[in-house]
């Protein structure tokens, strides 16, 4: 009977100990998630579901999902408008797979504590506000296939011990303010298919071994200050290998590079390379051939005295001519210097006149076609050179002192908006029209001049009436800066319509306008995507309310299409924050690092939805569900009920089409403007 019982007790005994064990489990999750919210969202606002009392897994927990042993294996808050930190207890979730808090605004550092998650396979950080290193504990996740880190405020060097994770397929880095030399550790990363290390501050050489790398497609090091020769083997990344930018880099068979100097690697041979493939530093030593201190007898000391001879005499040669040149171009400069003072005099009586003397200059003025000219070092307009005529029509061109007399010489009372890059104005032009001026410092501009003048080019060439067209430009050297002059469009931006507060306000637009207003983008989306015997297919890269203006009909114009043609990468980098921020960014760009169609697709779908709730954030609707069942609350409160439903149900739908989550599933924007014209 004893036995008979204990048979019976025995299994039972396992039974509630293996139960107790995974409640404790469950229990160390569930703190976990309740440490991540007050750290992640300290406010409140965003994680209100993750009830510290509720089940992680019950389905009420916003982004997080759970295996059926009721373990946390992924939790996913990317574009939540999280403003916390990421604490150490993270750590706690140990059977985490997939990390993903992406376009934040998370701060402070990355824990240490993190490289604990052992199973942690996808780690998305990016576009948040991180400080501090990147930790070396990161190298213990032996799992990690995906580590995106890029668009932070990450410090330090890039840990060598990364390379000792063998499954990483994608290392993403860029626009940081990493330092030191790229680790040769990296070369061992057999899986990786994209490194992505640019806008940085590394310095040293390309390690070979990257080269090496047998599935990479991707390597981007751009905007960095890397020198040395470029290995022979990355020529086979084709436009996969993006390096400009980069002063110090030569090498042969790259169409930006300069051939290297004689030496065999372009490297001088002392100079250390900057880590050797455990890891460590390693400095190449000296041929002996080469060391003065290894000669002997005469025949050596003759070789050095004939050396001496010819360097006495090279030197010698070239003080006399430097003192030749210093000559003539003091010279030339005094000749200079006396034509400049008489032109300072002219200046000079033109300023101190009065205010109605500058408005008849104005009227005065000739012609508004102008040799345009920029900085010394930067001038693709020059007079004479390729830009002079034929590669961006005379047509275009405004003086620039009748660019200054229509904004009143740049006036603030005149100042539209200004960012970090550009200025715009509003300006009266000698006709009586208005126009918006912007003006762009030449260092936020691509500094090639053969880049510079295609984009211009482009530019001129897109034409449509859901198009803010650029009516023509102005180059000066003596501001530094570029103009482009538009036509003002007066009833302002998209988003200056959107969270409104009072429902009488004129801001509130009509359902009709809005019907109106989804239409046009749609009409100027599918144009620049289209490929026309005028122009070749062009993606916006940057659609938002911000950037969809409103002329004296309501009806839209996207602004400033291909601006993204003109200016320096490191200027369209800067800008991507604030699209991630209100949830225009593509899901994929982290991944791909590109812009294509389909994330112009994207970034409607997101337009739509703002212009239907009439609210700039949406990154919370549940826009398929909503569409069928609770149009009313899902709907601007402002319209009062005055809306069509079965148009609300079509945009909701087209909304719900293009923010699909695989850019395959998107629709083109012809689809969409058929599917719209319905």
């Amino acid at each position: 009977m004893a036995a008979s019982l204990l048979r019976f007790t025995l299994p039972l005994l396992s039974l509630l100990m293996l139960l107790s064990a995974a409640s404790a489990r469950n229990a160390e999750d569930a703190r976990a998630l309740a440490a991540l919210r007050r750290a992640l969202d300290p406010a409140g606002r965003v994680l209100g579901s993750w009830n510290p009392a509720g089940d992680p897994c019950g389905g009420s927990f916003v982004g997080v999902t759970c295996d059926p042993a009721g373990r946390v294996t992924a939790v996913s808050l990317q574009g939540r408008g999280l403003a916390g930190s990421l604490p150490p207890a993270v750590a706690g979730l140990r059977r985490l797979q997939g990390l993903y808090l992406h376009y934040n605004g998370i701060k402070g550092p990355i824990p240490r504590e993190i490289g604990k998650l052992s199973e942690l396979t996808d780690l998305y950080l990016d576009l948040n506000h991180l400080t501090g290193p990147v930790p070396v504990e990161i190298a213990a996740m032996v799992n990690l296939q995906v580590l995106q880190l890029g668009y932070n405020q990450l410090t330090g060097s890039i840990p060598p011990q990364l390379g000792n994770l063998n499954k990483l397929s994608v290392l993403a880095m860029q626009s940081n303010q990493l330092t030191g030399a790229i680790p040769a550790t990296l070369g061992e990363l057999t899986q990786l298919r994209r490194l992505d290390l640019s806008f940085n501050n590394l310095f040293g050489s390309v390690p070979s071994k990257i080269a090496e790398v047998p599935l990479l497609e991707v390597f981007d090091i751009r905007n960095n200050t890397l020198s040395g020769s470029v290995p022979a083997g990355l020529r086979r990344l084709n436009g996969g290998f993006q390096y400009t930018n980069n002063k110090g880099l030569c090498g042969v068979g790259f169409s930006l590079l300069e051939l290297c100097p004689s030496s065999e690697d372009g490297l001088k041979p002392s100079k250390p390379e900057p880590f050797g493939p455990d890891g460590t530093v390693k400095t190449r030593e000296v041929p002996q051939s080469a060391n003065p201190e290894s000669c002997s007898g005469s025949h050596c000391s003759k070789s050095a005295n004939g050396s001496e001879g010819v360097l006495i005499v090279a030197v010698v040669a070239v003080v006399i001519g430097a003192a030749f040149c210093g000559l003539f171009a003091f010279s030339w400069y005094r000749r200079q210097k006396q034509k400049i003072g008489s032109s300072l005099e002219v200046s000079d009586s033109r300023l101190s006149t009065d205010h109605f003397q500058q408005k008849e200059a104005c009227r005065r003025s000739a012609s508004p076609l102008i040799s345009v000219e920029y900085s010394n070092s930067w001038d693709p307009l020059s007079g004479g050179g390729v830009g002079s005529s034929g590669e961006v029509g005379d047509s275009f061109r405004f003086n620039l002192e009748e660019v200054e007399c229509a904004t009143q010489y740049f006036s603030d009372a005149n100042l539209l908006g200004k960012s970090g890059f550009a200025a715009t104005y509003r300006g009266i032009l000698r006709d009586g029209s208005v126009v918006a001026v912007k003006s762009l410092n030449k260092t936020s501009c691509k500094q090639e001049e053969s880049d510079f003048l295609r984009g211009l080019k482009m530019l001129t060439l897109l034409r449509h009436d859901n198009l803010v067209s650029l009516r023509g430009f102005c180059c000066s050297r003596g501001r530094g800066e570029c103009f482009l002059v538009y036509d003002l469009m007066v009833n302002g931006c998209l988003s200056q319509y959107l969270d409104v507060k009072d429902a009488s306000s004129p801001s509130v637009l009509d359902w009709t306008t809005r019907v109106s207003i989804v239409k046009g983008i749609a009409k100027g989306i599918e144009y620049l995507h289209s490929k026309k015997s005028s122009k070749p297919p062009v993606v916006h890269q940057n659609i938002s309310a911000e950037k969809i203006l409103l002329d004296h009909n309501f009806s839209p114009r996207l602004s400033v299409p291909g601006l993204h043609k003109l200016l320096a990468d490191d200027v369209i980098f800067s800008t991507l924050k604030a699209s991630a921020a209100m949830g225009y960014l593509a899901p994929e760009y982290a991944t791909t690092g590109r812009f294509t169609d389909k994330s112009d697709v994207f970034a409607f779908g997101i337009v739509v939805l703002q212009i239907i709730t009439g609210k700039r954030d949406v990154s919370q609707l549940k826009v398929g569900a909503a569409a069928v069942s609770d149009l009313d609350n899902v709907v601007d409160g402002n319209l009062n009920g005055v809306f069509s439903r079965t148009e609300v149900a079509r945009l909701a739908a087209v909304a719900a089409y293009c923010t699909s989550e695989a850019p395959s599933q998107r629709p083109t924007m012809e689809a969409v403007v058929q599917q719209l014209s319905h």
